[in-house]
């Protein structure tokens, strides 16, 4: 096998660490096997669209969702590093309300499984970071919801000294008392 998967502290949510093979001339390591990915992390679940995001230092995307038509993500870093956050909103699980965060660099080639039900954000650690994500289905903007990055009641530990660089609509974020949820 070419991936070691990890349970993170909300069981569903995944770390998945490829089996890199490096040498003098560089580094290879299998990114995506659809296969491997239903036996090890995930069944039921294709992916429809592939996203790419270049941001600078302390830019912080997120906390994003979409209420009808959820989506998963797989989500990594191919340039530099970012610190990746999900938070569980589906009101039956038992970590509804909780948050997990993993490290994702081109160093590590970790990736994270975010399932759908799941407000995902990132914030950049590096100078700059490209990060890929596939999703299980289509954006739809009018589905689209933002859940307020720094609300007290989730307590997410971003990891950066200030404030981060943020988008009109994710500083204007529902506070998780007030957000949609599953």
């Amino acid at each position: 096998m070419t991936i070691n998967v990890k349970h993170t502290a909300i069981h569903d949510v995944k770390l998945i660490e490829p089996k890199i093979f490096s040498d003098a001339r560089g580094a290879f390591f299998e990114s995506f096997n659809q296969n491997e990915f239903e036996e090890k992390v995930a069944r039921g679940f294709r992916f429809v669209q592939d996203n790419h995001s270049v941001s600078t230092r302390h830019v912080l995307r997120g906390l994003h969702y979409q209420i009808e038509r959820p989506q998963g993500k797989l989500v990594r870093v191919v340039v530099g590093e970012v610190f990746d956050v999900a938070v569980d909103l589906r009101r039956w699980s038992p970590t509804f309300g909780r948050w997990v965060g993993a490290r994702l660099s081109a160093a590590n080639g970790h990736q994270l499984w975010i399932p759908p039900g799941f407000a995902h954000g990132f914030v950049v650690l590096s100078d700059v970071a490209e990060f890929l994500y596939k999703a299980t289905d289509f954006w739809f903007p009018e589905h689209e919801r933002t859940l307020l990055w720094n609300d007290p009641d989730i307590g997410i530990d971003w990891g950066i000294d200030g404030l981060p660089l943020i988008a009109a609509k994710d500083a204007a974020g529902a506070s998780f008392s007030s957000a949609e949820i599953y």
